[in-house]
């Protein structure tokens, strides 16, 4: 499967970029990647790649590179003040960029180091970090077709599903739609649980019966179990969720739209993280939703 000569570049091994790199070895490429949590280095060492001290020693090296990195502002950081520096103009070296970040942000981005010689795709995946390591993550590609053709390989092993959307931008934009409604279900889901407990009966069994009814959606098989159990080992942190939310609420400022829905899902995210559950899975808002209580209604007079 392996066509590329030199090897794959990581920059970003946190609980995405250790699933993309898993998909990227076990596909036989060569990995090299760099993060400056030197543990992430130490486990993508352990998993069969190898690490690098620096981004230039990476860019140097590596053809394509996969930015798996936090948020808008370190992708334009580490593209822009380390990546180009280290490569040059002209370089035609290809980045992939699989962050959540702002779509008109990373679309300006684009154009910048075009000029520059440095190809951009966007590659943002939906799907839990889980999902990507067995390869059911649904990659959405925002750039150009010639370049996503000229990395095939590389996305096959990444993204076996994927979707090429539009121009660099587009990536983002459809994974901030995407992650709209994916996130209402997860709290849909969690209220849901909450309300049935309450109601007298088994969550566990009241599982069953909504994954085999009108109300099935696919996050009751990732984050149902997980929430009945309480078991929130991060497959997606609740504080990355509210990033993602937070980049939602401002395009639709942008576009004039209401979201009140998702106001609601920010404002339980939000909640999350003031009790210090930022770091754990985002099926952590079931715990928001039993903290939501009201007071006992009062007997009725006289009775």
């Amino acid at each position: 499967m392996r066509s590329f000569r030199n090897p794959v570049g990581l920059i970003g091994i946190g609980l995405m970029g250790q699933a993309l790199a898993q998909r990227l070895i076990d596909a036989d490429f060569n990995v090299i990647g760099f993060d400056i949590d030197a543990d992430k280095s130490a486990r993508l060492r352990e998993r069969g790649g190898q690490t690098v001290p620096s981004i230039a020693a990476l860019a140097r090296v590596s053809q394509p590179i996969v930015l798996a990195v936090f948020d808008t502002d370190q992708v334009e950081d580490v593209v822009e003040n380390a990546l180009l520096p280290a490569v040059g103009d002209a370089s035609d070296k290809l980045v992939l960029c699989t962050s959540t970040c702002d779509p008109d942000r990373i679309a300006a981005l684009g154009t910048r180091v075009a000029a520059r010689g440095l190809r951009f795709l966007e590659t943002p995946v939906s799907g839990t970090s889980e999902q990507v390591r067995r390869g059911e993550g649904v990659g959405l590609i925002g750039g150009d077709a010639a370049a996503a053709t000229a990395v095939a390989p590389v996305l096959d092993a990444l993204f076996p599903k994927r979707f090429h959307i539009g121009e660099v931008g587009d990536g983002g934009r459809a994974k901030l739609a995407v992650n709209l409604i994916l996130g209402l279900n997860r709290l849909a889901l969690a209220e849901g649980l909450v309300f049935a407990e309450r109601l007298g009966l088994d969550p566990a069994a009241f599982l069953d019966v909504a994954r085999a009814s009108a109300a099935y959606s696919q996050v009751m098989d990732t984050k149902g179990s997980k929430m009945l159990r309480a078991d929130y080992a991060p497959e997606g942190r609740a504080r990355q969720t509210l990033k993602d939310v937070h980049l939602m609420l401002e395009q639709a400022r942008r576009r004039n739209q209401h979201l009140p829905l998702l106001e609601i899902h920010g404002d339980v995210l939000e909640s999350c993280l003031r009790h210090g559950e930022g770091d754990l899975d985002n099926s952590v808002v079931i715990e928001e939703i039993r903290r939501r209580t009201t007071a006992p209604a009062k007997e009725a007079a006289g009775s």
